[in-house]
């Protein structure tokens, strides 16, 4: 590209990053990165009734641990900051003065209710609601009326008439509005706060921003911002308007749908990688040339392109998610899924809040014997849960196992093995579990399955001499102990 690319992602501190705002963050990050651009982080924060205390630093904290690192922003000054909505006030007005002053936009004192009715009006008359122009031409004393019952002005832009707006939009194409289907949008509110069609405009003007990448909700806006555009001579950016993520119904997603985990933070907190969770939302809406799902961040830099991003709606499939998350995990070191485990551990009350040397060893071999099997962190509370128990319970399934007639002299030489051995590791277990096959005459099913079942309660496990090393010697001793004493009545 001729020029620097310059791209934004301006979240309101509203709440949690949503992992659809995540995406928008995430291509355009991609598109800086693939192009040496800049990629600027803004806080829009003008809507101060839907603000929430301490969310800008939790989207902040978000993207951070996300991977999107970003060259400018509130923490970052890259000169045409502020790069918060509300320190940028006296910008905004500046631009607001001109445009009044040049007649592009005007006072507007209608009350709250003569709008409403005014709504109310055209909705039944079969009319798309829109703002008749009430105030377009107000005589001066009129105004003065206005202002003597103490009413306060919003500002309106005066929007052209029997004009045609085109964007030309990256994803979508050639998109047409009638400027005559939109009436004259508020600019600024009475307290002097601009809204954000305004904002924005002036906001990516100055900060030299070259292309929106946004979702296709604000597409509807578009026209208006190339309205105010063209009204202060400013040259508009490239758009691409991303099509929406949906949940695995088809249905648009709803932050109030619990069955769906929606935001960055609680994938954070349940123990997915971020590597993980930025190659699946990568493939949400975008496709690469060749067939393959498994993308580092370099790759999708070095791919990453516009023209491959889809105007069809992204299905959020959270088993893909699941599965690409767990092949991440699979490759990382034991030491890094350890530490997001242990909290996990911890909350659930199967480790202490403080591990000396020796605990946190034992439960970072824990986490290593289900590593292959995590699909996030938090799982390892359920998977590991046989050694935390004080009793084995046994199901139906168990109790079969444990009801065959080779059950008692299995467990008895394994009992003998067990106490008699010298040195407890997986290896003496292993070479235990072989004499008790010389013994016994049993082995395949026969025995190895008797011996997971009376130690874990479970037919199916990980590697069975790892589990009863991690046992410990007195747990699996007297579990085996209590399988023996306890036969015929397991055995009916």
């Amino acid at each position: 590209m001729s020029k620097q690319v310059r791209v934004r992602f301006a979240p309101s501190p509203t709440g949690h990053l949503h992992i659809g705002g995540a995406r928008s963050a995430l291509f355009n990050y991609l598109f800086a990165r693939h192009h040496g651009g800049d990629f600027i982080v803004r806080i829009e924060d003008t809507d101060r009734k839907r603000n929430v205390e301490e969310a800008e630093a939790k989207l902040i904290e978000s993207l951070r641990w996300f991977g999107t690192e970003w060259d400018e922003s509130i923490d970052k000054d890259g000169g045409v900051g502020p790069y918060r909505s509300m320190d940028r006030l006296d910008i905004y007005k500046e631009y607001i003065d001109k445009l009044v002053e040049e007649g592009k936009a005007y006072h507007c004192y209608c009350t709250e209710e003569e709008l409403n009715a005014e709504r109310e009006a055209m909705k039944a008359r079969g009319e798309t609601p829109r703002y008749s122009g009430k105030c377009r031409h107000l005589a001066p004393e009129q105004i003065e009326a206005y202002k003597a019952e103490g009413r306060t002005s919003s500002i309106r832009f005066r929007v052209p008439e029997n004009r045609e707006y085109i964007v030309h939009d990256h994803i979508r194409g050639e998109v047409k509005f009638e400027s005559n289907g939109i009436g004259d949008f508020v600019i600024a509110r009475p307290d002097g706060i601009p809204t954000y069609n305004f904002a924005v405009v002036i906001d990516d003007y100055l900060m030299k921003i070259t292309h929106v990448i946004r979702g296709e909700e604000h597409l509807s806006n578009t026209p208006r911002q190339l309205m105010i555009y063209e009204a202060f001579g400013f040259e508009a950016p490239e758009f691409a308007h991303v099509a929406l993520i949906l949940n695995p119904d088809g249905k648009k997603m709803s932050k109030r749908d619990e069955s769906l985990i929606q935001f960055v933070e609680q994938y954070r907190d349940l123990g997915y990688l971020p590597e993980a969770l930025m190659n699946f939302l990568a493939l949400l809406g975008w496709s690469p040339e060749e067939e393959r799902e498994i993308f580092t961040r370099e790759e999708l830099i070095d791919k990453f392109s516009l023209s491959r991003v889809s105007k069809s709606p992204a299905i959020f499939d959270i088993h893909k998610l699941n599965w690409m998350n767990n092949h991440y995990i699979k490759q990382a070191p034991v030491e890094r899924i350890a530490e997001l485990c242990i909290p996990h551990m911890q909350k659930a009350g199967q480790l202490p809040q403080k591990l000396n040397e020796d605990q946190y060893e034992w439960a970072k071999q824990v986490v290593a014997l289900y590593q292959e099997q995590l699909q996030y962190a938090a799982e390892i509370t359920g998977l590991a849960s046989l050694f935390f128990e004080n009793e084995v319970q046994y199901d139906e399934e168990a109790k079969a196992v444990l009801s065959d007639e080779q059950v008692p002299d299995v467990m008895k030489a394994f009992h003998e093995e067990l106490v008699t051995l010298k040195e407890y590791t997986p290896d003496t277990i292993k070479e235990a579990l072989k004499a008790v096959q010389k013994v016994t005459g049993q082995k395949g099913k026969k025995l190895f399955m008797p011996v997971r079942v009376a130690t874990t309660g479970l037919t199916h496990g990980r590697d069975l001499n790892q589990t009863l090393f991690l046992l410990g010697r007195d747990k699996v001793v007297s579990r085996v102990q209590n399988v023996i004493n306890n036969y015929e009545k397991i055995a009916k």
